[in-house]
């Protein structure tokens, strides 16, 4: 059984029969499962869903998987995907490899090739998620569990629950620009289309107050102009 700290996977298949079998094989291989019978449940959970990785069968009703597929890649870039596809339709899986997919399975695929392939996908992925409790940098630790930081010098602050798990997704994230959009969707969860706002560059602000980390040239969040923000090297 993969080591998968309940990864949670969004199964997105109109064939109730198909869709039951690889909710079983996932489901027995430990992760936690969402699951879409059309294109449009589908892509409506694949842009809300804390998910870990999306399984996408192409040929949907209402809307299709290449549709669902551009539109993930648009909104939340870095999110992989697993492309379901019928036995001889290579067109298919080569438009769905153009527009981003990470990997395919070809229909009708045995348990074994969808695990392995799942669990190979998951691991290279950015968006693994990681069960990080603390942050150690240069003036203390950062107490994820505990929603505080604790200074070197005995001084403690405390972090909000949006401080806290903005910090989290920058750690397990290192070296990796995060752009304000992903942190809408990832850290937010809300679709960041048409909006336009400073609340992520105002929290940012108060991370480096806390982390005392502020000033012209902070050390530890950078600021990647034009882009994001990035945490610099590894937690």
């Amino acid at each position: 059984m993969p080591m998968n700290n309940q990864r949670t996977i969004l199964v997105i298949e109109d064939d109730a029969a198909i869709r039951r079998g690889v909710v079983d094989c996932l489901t027995f291989d430990g992760y936690s499962i969402f699951e879409a019978g059309d294109g449009e449940t589908g892509l409506r959970n694949a842009l809300q869903v804390d998910c870990d990785l999306v399984l996408l069968d192409l040929a949907l009703p209402k809307i299709t998987g290449l549709e669902i597929l551009k539109e993930i890649r648009r909104v939340r870039p870095t999110l992989p995907v697993i492309i379901m596809t019928a036995m001889g339709a290579e067109k298919d899986r080569v438009a769905g490899l153009r527009l981003g997919a990470d990997d395919y399975v070809v229909k009708p695929f045995s348990v074994a090739e969808l695990s392995a392939r799942v669990e190979a996908v998951i691991r290279r992925s950015p968006e693994r998620p990681a069960d990080v409790d603390t942050f150690e940098f240069a003036g203390g630790v950062a107490d994820l569990a505990r929603c505080e930081i604790r200074y070197t010098d005995g001084d403690r602050v405390e972090l909000s629950e949006r401080e806290r798990e903005l910090l989290r997704y920058l750690v397990v994230n290192p070296g990796r620009v995060i752009t304000r959009d992903e942190i809408l969707q990832r850290v937010w969860r809300i679709d960041p289309r048409g909006l336009s706002t400073r609340t992520i560059d105002m929290h940012v602000a108060r991370l480096r107050e806390k982390l005392r980390d502020s000033g012209d040239a902070p050390t530890i969040l950078l600021t990647v102009r034009g882009k994001g923000y990035m945490l610099a090297g590894a937690p």
